[in-house]
């Protein structure tokens, strides 16, 4: 109960500290790519590239044509590629968070707390484009704008939660171990290809479908995909909604807990 009240506590102190969030974010967004010639353009292109590339190598190379359900293959890739980026990028991003941030850790008045927050704010500005690009393939493809689209905040909502949580473990542990960085690019290099980005779950014998399930990113690509291509509404799928509501909360309750022990001792190794 004592977390859940220092959750709250920290959830009220972000909306009063909106401007400054958003200030943060938008630094953050142009520190990345500030001095280079197409400047904050670089956060849209590399994606959009990467996904372009599929799309020509399985439309043009592979022919891959429609998938089983008659849907466009590229409209099924792109639509669990777009959360994935989101998902390991908002991983990468919030790992950093602390270190990449190191004056501001240092200033006694400052909540360090909200330095995850802010990195991802980074990748839900990408994201947003390429939702945008998602959403111009779609409607090219014949697919028109559905209610069911209107899931889509509940998923970034439920995404950026769940990489909050992490956040706070990954990048309070990482001010001490700097092998954290490399352990989750080797986490998040696996989790591509253990998540059905690529391929259909259908693929995989039924007795053995919940082993891929429990993958959280699993909850996450294909609830983009119910959105946009197969439209069934997240209430539909209780049990797997409730699961990552669960392991949403824990990610919370856990990351609060160690961000807050290892707190005090980040301005004497930063």
């Amino acid at each position: 109960m004592r977390y859940l009240k220092e959750i709250y506590r920290f959830i009220r102190h972000l909306f009063q500290s909106r401007t400054l969030i958003f200030a943060l974010i938008k630094n953050d967004f142009k520190k990345q790519y500030l001095g280079s010639y197409l400047g904050l353009a670089w956060a849209f292109i590399q994606p959009m590239m990467f996904m372009l590339v599929i799309w020509g190598v399985f439309e043009l190379g592979f022919r891959a044509g429609n998938t089983a359900s008659g849907v466009p293959f590229v409209v099924w890739l792109l639509a669990g590629m777009v959360p994935w980026l989101f998902f390991s990028d908002a991983i990468r991003a919030g790992a950093d968070a602390v270190t990449s941030n190191a004056f501001l850790v240092k200033k006694v008045a400052f909540r360090v707390g909200i330095l995850p927050l802010v990195n991802i704010g980074s990748s839900i500005l990408i994201h947003l484009g390429l939702v945008f690009f998602l959403l111009v393939v779609l409607l090219s493809h014949g697919f028109m704008p559905s209610v069911y689209w209107l899931q889509l905040p509940f998923y970034m909502l439920l995404t950026v939660l769940f990489t909050v949580g992490l956040s706070w473990t990954t990048s309070a542990i990482r001010v001490f171990i700097k092998d954290v960085a490399s352990i989750i690019a080797v986490f998040l290099q696996m989790g591509f290809w253990l998540t059905p980005i690529f391929w259909s779950p259908d693929l995989v014998p039924q007795k053995y479908q919940y082993l891929i399930k429990l993958n959280p990113a699993y909850y996450i690509v294909t609830g983009y995909r119910d959105s946009f291509v197969s439209q069934v509404w997240f209430w539909e799928k209780p049990m797997w909604s409730a699961y990552y509501l669960t392991i949403t909360i824990l990610a919370l309750l856990l990351g609060a807990l160690i961000f807050k022990r290892l707190r005090p001792h980040f301005g004497d190794v930063l």
